[in-house]
């Protein structure tokens, strides 16, 4: 059974740092495009980052480009998302996913095939 489990969220203060896991199990994702995304209260889920199996490619979005790095290790199949100087408009419930292709990244939610549960994440002002 595949699976994806999020962990590292938490209630932090504007400005702050958070590093979120996703540690893979069932199956290794060395060869997949790892991602993640966030959705917040009465949004739809957006894409944040992506990276490519090798980790030589990586891909974010806007808003959150220059504070958000992501990052894997294949040796412990485990993908992550560090976030800095965090914003309240950073709040939303974070989800890791992985593709079954390896290249190229694409952005679209509907191209993963493998979700985690989501952790949250909450920046107070």
């Amino acid at each position: 059974q595949v699976q994806l489990v999020e962990s590292g969220g938490g209630l932090v203060q504007a400005g702050g740092s958070l590093r979120l896991s996703c540690a893979a199990s069932g199956r290794t994702f060395s060869s997949n495009i790892m991602a993640w995304f966030r959705q917040a209260p009465g949004k739809e889920r957006e894409f944040v980052a992506a990276i490519s199996w090798s980790g030589g490619t990586t891909r974010y979005a806007d808003s959150v480009k220059g504070r958000f790095t992501i990052s894997r290790d294949n040796a412990k199949n485990t993908v992550y998302l560090q976030m800095n100087s965090l914003k309240p408009e950073d709040t939303a419930v974070y989800y890791c996913a992985a593709d079954r292709r390896s290249f190229p990244i694409i952005v679209l939610e509907a191209e993963y095939d493998y979700w985690g549960q989501g952790t949250q994440v909450t920046v107070s002002s």
